[in-house]
């Protein structure tokens, strides 16, 4: 949608509503419900917001040690520059739409830990070789019977999957789900930001959700505006979702993330059946599997996504060797021209399990409150493993509870 159509549907009053939404270190969207007309007369710079919403836990809970936000820049505020190029009606909030923005600072500097701006730094240091990337993303959730309200009542103890059985592709399923499906499907549609495949996968009440392939920052976005989506939807339909790695014994979800390097619409990875690997992704798989180790803080940022590594599964405790021994799939393995390496990592924003009572927020005076936003608090470990908990693989196993897990897969992706 762009700015004039919004002005039309304001001025028809359609849109009452603009949310403006900054993504926090977990994914979610933070931010502030603005009256429309408001905000197209009054803030089209954006709003302000307190920095601490960068800067806490994933129960929002305001942390020591993060140079943006704390007692020592007495909480100040930032502002969130709406991007008006991702302006998107939300069908499950009548009367709204959403806006993505890009957090600066009050000089109008970008806010460089801001996950937005994260990505865009990479990206223009990948443009500096001459390569573009594009991503393709599955997510994966669980959904559970009942109101978060009942559940927490409940202390979350033994929650009901929507369905009971491993019900992996199947076609035949409770309607409770199928209206689930139908109305996210709508809702991710009309919101501009259409599925490629909607499925039930291998644990009771587990769903996975995938989207066409394109530029990295779209795909994000998207998959924010998917979990704000899954979460309302849920909710109307008196479920409740979780995006947790391992929700459950036996039940493990993950978020599949496909990559692709690109050289003048050239896909840079593409190869032919018996050749050898092309060299950039010989060097994109080692430079990977290098990797991985340090950036363990960010695919597994909780104590839950440990609980997701588990012997014969994709997310094994050990890997099978180091960069100069670690499997790669053979050249002969390759079936099309183009091909992605899919990195799986545990969903990194915990929802209902184990709530402890929220402190109450320190006191402050006017914009400078205090409390919370993303990263996990006790969450990473203090050692670092020293092997990547990835392993490479180019084949999918059969069904079982355990399969959604973390793993580098080889696979081809348009």
């Amino acid at each position: 949608m762009t700015l004039e159509e919004l002005g039309h549907l304001v001025q028809g009053r359609e849109i009452d509503t603009v949310m403006v939404a900054v993504p926090d270190l977990r994914g979610r969207l933070m931010g502030k419900n603005l009256d429309a007309h408001h905000f197209l007369t009054k803030l089209p710079g954006g709003p302000e917001m307190c920095a601490y919403i960068l800067a806490t836990d994933v129960d929002m809970n305001p942390l020591d040690g993060f140079e943006l936000a704390g007692w020592h820049t007495g909480y100040g505020d930032l502002r969130v520059v709406p991007d008006l190029g991702t302006i998107r009606r939300l069908n499950y909030l009548p009367g709204t739409v959403l806006v993505h923005g890009n957090a600066v600072h009050p000089d109008g500097r970008p806010v460089a830990v801001a996950p937005r701006e994260i990505l865009r730094s990479q990206l223009r240091a990948l443009a500096v070789h001459g390569l573009q990337a594009r991503v393709g993303i599955e997510s994966e959730f669980v959904l559970y019977k009942g109101t978060e309200a009942q559940l927490r009542r409940s202390g979350f103890r033994n929650p009901t999957p929507v369905s009971p059985d491993n019900l992996d592709y199947a076609l035949d399923r409770p309607p409770a789900l199928n209206a689930f499906f139908h109305d996210l499907h709508n809702a991710l549609h009309e919101a501009g930001a259409p599925i490629e495949a909607i499925k039930t996968e291998g644990a009771p009440g587990q769903i996975e959700v995938a989207w066409p392939y394109g530029h990295p920052v779209g795909a994000c976005d998207t998959y924010t505006l998917h979990k704000h989506a899954v979460r309302h939807i849920a909710a109307q339909h008196r479920l409740t979702p979780t995006f947790m790695a391992a929700p459950q014994t036996g039940t493990g979800s993950g978020l599949h993330l496909h990559i692709s390097l690109w050289r003048d619409d050239e896909a840079a990875f593409a190869m032919r059946p018996r050749e050898e690997l092309p060299e950039l992704l010989q060097h994109s798989i080692a430079g990977l599997i290098d990797a991985l180790p340090q950036l363990v803080p960010l695919y597994a940022p909780t104590p839950n996504s440990y609980k997701r590594y588990v012997r014969h599964s994709f997310a094994p405790p050990t890997t099978p060797g180091d960069a100069t021994t670690a499997p790669a799939p053979s050249a002969s393995q390759a079936t099309t021209p183009a091909h992605t390496w899919k990195y799986a990592c545990r969903e990194p924003t915990p929802t209902p399990t184990s709530h402890s009572p929220r402190p109450s927020r320190p006191s402050s005076t006017a914009s400078t409150t205090i409390p919370s936003s993303p990263s996990p608090a006790p969450a990473t470990p203090t050692t670092l493993p020293t092997r990547s908990p990835c392993h490479a693989t180019s084949k999918k196993p059969s069904p079982t509870s355990n399969k959604a897990a973390s793993h580098c897969a080889h696979s081809a992706h348009p």
